[in-house]
């Protein structure tokens, strides 16, 4: 499924590649909150919910406590991760509605069921992003949505993924619209930076994965 993640994960991708100059901004306290962005706020609440989603996820997928035990040791950064995938998902969807971007369900419906053939069925499909993406299968409609919205937008603004250029051009579109919503994280979660949309500690295996594959596989 390497080629499939290059085409979708565009948005990682462009984390991966923006440019090392770093803004750090987000220093507020916020109490209950672990992020507020555009003025609403992700709450602590929120955040170890959709992390219990996915332990919940990956508690049933292993046989025994020993894979379970490892999965916890693979996933180590999870909730950080996990604020740092909703935070982004508002920064996208900010971009995607200045440039006119839509997502329908039909839009979500086509990858999905493109992705089960290649995965070989729903379940494999969702096993597969647990296992790489730290993604709950109650959340893969939505994961799906967020990778198509950021397709989406690479084309309206005629970014080409695979170019250092279209890469830029795509980054900057995030780096506004996050300046625009003003994110600002709880110290206890790290520092969001505003150059990369991204948070200034976020190296996680996953975006290293698509960067490598990026790298050896022909456009």
């Amino acid at each position: 499924m390497h080629r499939r993640r290059r085409t979708v994960l565009v948005l990682s991708a462009a984390i991966a590649a923006a440019a090392p100059l770093l803004t750090a901004c987000g220093s507020q306290a916020h109490p209950g909150a672990a992020a507020v962005v555009g003025g609403q706020r992700i709450t602590v609440e929120q955040l170890e919910s959709r992390v219990n989603e996915v332990r919940a996820a990956q508690r049933a997928a292993m046989k025994d406590e020993a894979q379970y035990e490892q999965a916890i040791a693979r996933t180590g950064g999870l909730t950080r991760d996990t604020l740092h995938g909703m935070v982004l998902d508002k920064v996208l969807d900010r971009a995607a509605k200045d440039a006119g971007v839509t997502v329908t369900r039909k839009d979500t419906q086509q990858m999905r069921t493109a992705l089960e053939q290649q995965a070989g069925g729903a379940k494999a499909l969702e096993a597969a992003w647990l296992q790489n993406y730290g993604v709950a299968p109650a959340r893969l409609d939505d994961s799906l949505r967020t990778e198509i919205e950021a397709q989406k937008l690479a084309a309206a603004l005629g970014a080409n993924m695979n170019t250092t250029e279209g890469k830029a051009t795509f980054w900057k579109a995030l780096s506004t619209a996050s300046r625009q919503l003003h994110v600002d994280l709880n110290p206890r979660y790290g520092a969001w930076d505003v150059q990369k949309s991204s948070r200034v500690d976020a190296k996680t295996p996953w975006l290293r994965e698509i960067t490598a594959a990026q790298t050896q596989q022909p456009a």
